[in-house]
């Protein structure tokens, strides 16, 4: 069976809409689409992402004469190793544009280094919940404006001082969740990746919680003069949108999530705003989300006036395995049946690759809806077909076997094949279970959300990708209902705490999510509240739920007793969002040693020929030196942040967690030039030229998985 996008078979009235849509926005007057050229103007290079630099001087033969041009430190990095910088700097006019780990805003020249001005949100930030993937630059007459977010408000600086552009919005800020609705309202909504400008307009997607807690996750564009909400595009369809029957009635009352946390493309000469769409939450168990469950998990294609839907095209249906699409898709031009085609090219945590029609969502190789295996969770119906595209192959694995256990020591291999033995395993999409579920690629990928780059001389796609097995283990709550629980701190823990902290608040073995054993030797009951309302790390604010949950769970997780009274003071809230079931953490499938359980490479670059939809070559990304000292081959590590890719011939990526920024020959995947950071570069790099001189610039923020966190960005030239 082929599987199509939801307006795939194109009538001839549709193709008629189609047509006039294209003409009208294509003979409107607009600006120039904003491109990677000597600057770098927009997050991943422009707004077709497409992760691409025109700038030939650093090449293949010169490249040994990289050194280090400038170093900027932004002074906050968390001293404890929890922050992070995953920002993408944008370069316009010779100065570059970039965030701290505390969402500081800066300018600094971007031939020396040298600070122009630093802004300060004086926003209440969470480290591990509302880092920032780069800015937005607008320029209307001679004032150019920084758009950016911190917390759940949009900001808008003049690019000159660093200062409020006051009649934006309310004294230069605007909230993030003004078309997100009255519910919304004291729910966690924060936004990790810049906007889009196409006009007048920033168009915005928004992180939301992954519990089923969740706000809804609706796209918004808002007016870059006024502040004020332009238009909304519900994910979660109410009555009469198109895809409300794929939900049961009313679910965008107690459903959140579907949200666009990664950014957005836009073709500007046809006004078409491409945004890709996370699962709904929960993310684990949708018996409350019966249905294929639309928009999530898509690739969705809007008018960027208006926020209509144009087409869209669904990459899993009915997720529950976190498959959110992980990045914005690239806009490209490539060689297909013997005509160019102007196409979208998005990767997914699979290790897919959907090569769609720019126009009218169709896939340019075929995609095959395959039978997959149900859920054997109480409530829970999984779709019964994914689609599979036949072209180009995954670059990833797509299974993890018997015959796939690590094999570097034969204690390794012996400890995770008794460990595998009683999972399920073997297949893509393999819904959770209580008897526990790989989930491979991981939680994380496969492709993620530093993008993929697109050479357009030779049609080469270059995406990094981890290959590190999970395991999901769902658990039944024990009661669903606030009359028959006998501690209602226990009640609020089970429903706000232990997918994150663990059945026994032992945490997970990363320190992602830290023990709550021993807390109170650690924080006083106010602290603990402050944590609640605020959040802190990877946990987000819980202001929405009532004071008397806050006082039973505190009194719960610190050993105190709660009053007879508290049982009937809380939980309707979280009844009404409500599911059966919890996991029991985001666990990494290690051996003994730490590694992963899978035989190497764990982390690859692959070059994909869209052309012809096949892989041209994959490469080893990143090195454990103790395993390569033991004569194991480079093994490939753990990565975050993505590549670039540029007309010299080179590829540029850190992203791996053994702190090096490489490059490699784009022709052949050859490492050839590498240099030790400060701390991991878990960012994607920006190349642009002044005064004719070529420089690349990463962000070294490090922070994840426990590696050290830093707060420096390096630009290194000839």
């Amino acid at each position: 069976m082929i599987a199509t996008p939801f307006l795939s078979r194109i009538s001839k009235w549709n193709f008629i809409i189609i047509t006039l849509f294209i003409f009208t926005n294509c003979t409107t007057e607009s600006s120039t689409l904003k491109e990677a050229g000597n600057d770098w103007p927009v997050y991943l290079g422009g707004n077709s992402s497409a992760q691409y630099s025109p700038i030939n001087q650093i090449t293949r033969e010169n490249i040994d004469q990289l050194k280090v041009a400038w170093e900027y430190s932004t002074g906050d990095a968390s001293a404890e190793g929890k922050s992070q910088m995953q920002c993408n700097p944008i370069i316009v006019d010779g100065i570059l544009y970039g965030s701290s780990p505390k969402l500081k805003i800066f300018a600094v020249n971007a031939t020396t280094g040298k600070q122009l001005w630093m802004h300060n949100p004086n926003t209440e930030i969470n480290f591990g919940m509302n880092f920032n993937r780069g800015v937005t630059y607008y320029k209307e007459g001679k004032e150019g404006r920084i758009f950016f977010t911190a917390g759940s408000n949009l900001f808008c600086l003049d690019a000159k001082t660093g200062q409020l552009v006051k009649r934006f919005g309310t004294n230069g800020k605007t909230s993030l969740k003004a078309g997100l609705g009255e519910d919304a309202k004291e729910r966690f909504v924060v936004s990790t990746s810049p906007g889009t400008i196409y006009q007048d307009k920033i168009i915005f997607g928004t992180r939301v919680s992954e519990n089923a807690d969740a706000a809804p996750g609706s796209i918004q564009a808002f007016n870059v003069n006024t502040g004020k909400l332009e238009w909304t595009f519900n994910t979660i369809p109410q009555p009469g949108e198109v895809g409300y029957d794929t939900w049961p009635k009313d679910a965008y009352k107690n459903v959140g999530g579907a949200n666009a946390w990664s950014g957005m493309s836009l073709d500007e000469k046809r006004g078409i705003v491409y945004v890709p769409t996370g699962s709904a939450s929960f993310d684990f168990w949708g018996g409350n989300r019966l249905g294929d469950n639309l928009f999530a998990n898509c690739i969705l294609a809007l008018d960027a006036s208006t926020g209509k839907r144009i087409w869209h095209f669904q990459t899993v249906h009915h997720d529950v395995i976190d498959r959110d699409v992980p990045a914005p898709p690239a806009l490209i031009t490539i060689e297909h049946d013997g005509k160019k085609i102007d196409a979208v090219a998005q990767h997914t945590k699979s290790g897919f690759i959907f090569l769609l029609d720019r126009v009218t969502g169709e896939p340019l190789f075929p995609v095959e809806e395959r039978k997959v295996q149900p859920s054997d969770l109480k409530g829970e119906l999984t779709s019964l077909t994914q689609p599979f595209p036949i072209s180009p192959p995954p670059f990833t694995r797509q299974h993890f076997t018997m015959a796939d256990v690590t094999n570097i020591s034969q204690a390794s291999h012996d400890s995770v094949a008794k460990r595998l033995a009683t999972l399920r395993t073997g297949e893509p999409f393999i819904p959770p279970s209580e008897r526990g579920t790989v989930v491979f690629p991981g939680f994380d990928g496969g492709g993620g959300w530093g993008g993929a780059a697109f050479d357009p001389e030779t049609g080469l796609l270059f995406i990094n990708a981890k290959e590190i097995p999970c395991i999901i283990t769902m658990e039944e709550k024990e009661t669903t209902k606030t009359e028959e629980v006998d501690n209602p701190g226990a009640f609020v823990y089970q429903s706000r705490c232990i997918n994150c902290h663990g059945k026994n608040m032992e945490g997970d073995a990363s320190g992602t999510y830290p023990s709550l054993k021993g807390i109170e030797e650690r924080v006083t009951t106010n602290d603990a509240l402050e944590i609640i309302n605020n959040g802190r790390g990877f946990m987000p604010g819980f202001k929405h739920i009532s004071e008397a949950e806050k006082t039973a769970v505190v009194n719960y997780i610190f050993g105190l007793k709660n009053t007879a009274t508290d049982i009937h003071e809380f939980g309707k809230e979280a009844n009404e969002r409500i599911s059966k079931y919890n996991h029991t953490g985001y666990n990494r499938f290690y051996d003994p040693e730490g590694y992963p359980a899978i035989k190497p490479p764990w982390g690859t670059l692959t070059a994909i020929d869209l052309n012809k939809g096949t892989l041209e070559w994959q490469v080893p990304l990143g090195e454990y030196e103790e395993l390569t000292q033991r004569g194991i081959p480079k093994t490939g590590t753990a990565n975050y942040g993505g590549p670039v890719v540029t007309a010299g011939g080179l590829i540029f990526i850190a992203s791996t967690i053994d702190e090096y920024i490489r490059a490699f020959d784009k022709n052949t995947g050859e490492e050839i030039w590498k240099y030790k950071l400060p701390a991991a570069g878990y960012a994607t790099p920006s190349i642009y030229s002044v005064d004719d001189k070529q420089y690349v610039v990463i962000a070294c923020g490090g922070g994840k998985g426990g590696t050290k966190s830093s707060d420096q960005y390096i630009a290194f030239s000839l």
